[in-house]
């Protein structure tokens, strides 16, 4: 199986990280995950998880929250101040990076390598290495500081996937929406899932309606 990076940096969007820790982890994939201080906050306010920023003390908590108990080998919390983490070097190979959610301040830091801890040093890993680099962007609505720096790190070699569902495949929950969300990400990083429902044209009683 493959090994994956999960960056969670401080803006909305904490549903889509728990989805895309679950798909990765139920595929058998190692999962190697970096919270900054802001993604710890944003996970008590969106999903009631409390993680103090102690990784051995969170790790227990952070497997309860994915209700994947059995996953306790295939995931690894490294603090976002361990720049000697195994990920910072280029030398440790992996299959691909996802910040999700991604906010405004670390799209700036990882679009001009500005890297003051681990999540934007491994994501410019992924970047000088050529490796999949996927930014789930929250912002909303965007700046031109925003943009550009979104066109930075598309021009570096990273995939901008905002945090922004559909609506053709006819969600019925919110739930419904985040995997949509989750399952492009898992798509995008080469992960099969069964969260993406595959978009085949409507259905033949939906073209009478429009007539």
């Amino acid at each position: 199986m493959g090994r994956y990076i999960v960056g969670i940096a401080g803006a909305s969007g904490a549903p889509y990280a728990k989805r895309v820790l679950q798909g990765l982890l139920s595929g058998d994939h190692e999962v190697k995950c970096v919270i900054s201080d802001a993604g710890r906050r944003v996970l008590e306010v969106e999903e009631r998880l409390l993680l103090t920023g102690n990784t051995e003390t969170d790790h227990p908590d952070l497997l309860e929250w994915l209700q994947t108990p059995d996953a306790d080998g295939q995931l690894e919390l490294l603090h976002h101040k361990d720049v000697a983490a195994s990920i910072a070097s280029g030398s440790y190979p992996t299959d691909g990076m996802v910040v999700v959610p991604c906010s405004g301040g670390t799209l700036a830091k990882i679009a001009h390598g500005v890297s003051t801890g681990l999540l934007e040093r491994a994501a410019d890993v992924c970047l000088k290495e050529r490796r999949r680099l996927i930014l789930v962007t929250r912002e909303t609505p965007l700046s031109l500081i925003h943009l550009r720096n979104m066109t930075a790190v598309t021009e570096a070699g990273a995939t901008v996937l905002p945090g922004s569902p559909g609506y053709y495949h006819h969600p019925e929950s919110v739930q419904d929406m985040v995997d949509m969300i989750a399952g492009r990400i898992l798509d995008h990083l080469g992960v099969d899932s069964e969260l993406l429902k595959e978009w085949r044209g409507p259905e033949p009683a939906e073209y009478a309606e429009l007539e």
